[in-house]
């Protein structure tokens, strides 16, 4: 690392006035926000972070998907831009620092370097990506502009067409728009991320940062264990085809086997639905939605086919039926090994302790992987809370994350 940059630090009081303004916007008498993507309030979020762009004399930019930015050219005509970010958007009733965070940590070193007059030999661009946590699409700004997006998903969005629709409207935004914000491959420099772990391992450990491996890929399918509906007291529980039993003797029986053959992989089963579903008849079918996740492509597929072998034996063992339903995967983004080695140097500058994890959650990176260099760091959540009002970092961590992304962009950025 340049020596002349090695003393730069982030001003963790601006820095902690912009996020307490911006945690103001949708807060919730428990202490947490409620922004999700194209509400009233995340709207107010976009609309204060602009302003806040343009007083801090950074150019302000936004594309057809709605994605903000706060841009700092280099020198170098054409020059590609190297991006530091995430989303302002939350869950219903989340919290004040995902997504938040890494925003107003991209803004705070764009703000340090343009102050310290540091010559660039890439565009530095801190953005908010749209609707990263999937209120409407799903990593909806992030896929718009690596060009993923298509018609299908606008068309059938997981929030809703009219839903999607109705909030375009508010945001002043188009199907065609967000279809036009893909960037060529070659206008990417690469794409750094600050985030909270939402998780315990970094708290338990004690540890400073966590340096991001991989983004887990997801699988998901619906299961149907279908069995006979028969009279609840008259049929003896030795002749019932009961598919309550298959379904919950699954949901057991996976979450032992993850644990113990796939340690570094979950299984959720987030949904039940019994028919015909009452006090009185023995269930006749159960549809489960399983979703399981990894960051190794290849305990991927042994996963799945563990847990679709571990389904048709609870089916058999209770004499069911068993009908799958796949809805989709994305496999695994592996992280930058020459950013994670840039993150690992400036803690090392930094004084900071740092590990090595998987991102059990999805992030936008993920959209990017495949265009440009991609990382992300993690600062501790405490106490793992997230996606909840109860969701907090204590700000020491907070600065310490967002100084290790300026000693890490000046690494990769700075001429």
């Amino acid at each position: 690392m340049t020596e002349a940059f090695s003393s730069l630090r982030i001003n963790p009081d601006r820095m902690l006035d912009s996020f307490t303004q911006l945690a103001s916007i949708g807060a919730t008498a428990d202490g947490g926000v409620n922004r999700p993507t194209f509400s009233e309030a995340h709207l107010a979020a976009r609309k204060w972070l602009k302003e806040e762009i343009e007083r801090s004399g950074l150019e302000f930019r936004t594309d057809g998907a709605g994605n903000h930015s706060a841009f700092l050219a280099c020198a170098e005509e054409r020059a590609p831009s190297f991006l530091i970010g995430s989303h302002l958007d939350s869950v219903p009733n989340g919290g004040r620092f995902d997504g938040a965070l890494g925003v107003i940590a991209a803004l705070e070193v764009l703000k340090t370097v343009k102050e310290n007059g540091i010559r660039l030999k890439v565009n530095v661009e801190a953005i908010d990506f749209t609707d990263e946590e999937g209120t409407l699409v799903g990593l909806l700004g992030s896929a718009a502009l690596a060009g993923y997006l298509n018609q299908k998903d606008l068309s059938s969005p997981c929030g809703g067409r009219d839903n999607l629709l109705e909030g375009m409207a508010r945001a002043g935004l188009s199907d065609a728009g967000m279809l036009s914000a893909a960037r060529p491959k070659d206008s990417l420099a690469g794409y750094l991320e600050l985030h909270i772990e939402q998780g315990k391992r970094l708290e338990r450990a004690g540890t400073d940062i966590g340096i991001v491996t991989a983004i887990v890929g997801i699988w998901s399918y619906r299961l149907s264990f279908i069995g006979r509906a028969d009279h609840a007291g008259s049929t003896t529980m030795g002749d019932r085809l009961d598919a309550s039993l298959g379904a919950s003797a699954f949901t057991l029986a996976a979450r032992e086997m993850v644990m113990k053959d796939f340690p570094g992989c979950v299984v959720n089963v987030g949904k039940m639905d019994f028919a015909p579903g009452a006090f009185n008849i023995v269930p006749a079918k159960v549809e489960l939605a399983l979703e399981f996740r990894s960051p190794d492509e290849q305990e991927f597929d042994r996963l799945d086919a563990a847990l679709l072998a571990l389904a048709e034996k609870e089916a058999a063992r209770f004499g069911l039926e068993l009908k799958t339903e796949f809805l989709g995967k994305h496999s695994p983004s592996v992280m930058s090994e020459n950013v994670r080695s840039a993150f690992a140097s400036s803690c090392e500058v930094l004084g900071l302790s740092h590990v090595p994890l998987s991102s059990g959650a999805g992030h936008d990176g993920q959209s990017l992987s495949e265009l440009c260099p991609v990382g992300m760091i993690f600062v501790p959540s405490v106490d793992g809370y997230s996606h909840s009002p109860r969701e907090f970092t204590k700000w020491e961590d907070c600065v310490n994350g967002a100084n290790v992304l300026l000693q890490t962009v000046l690494q990769l950025a700075a001429g």
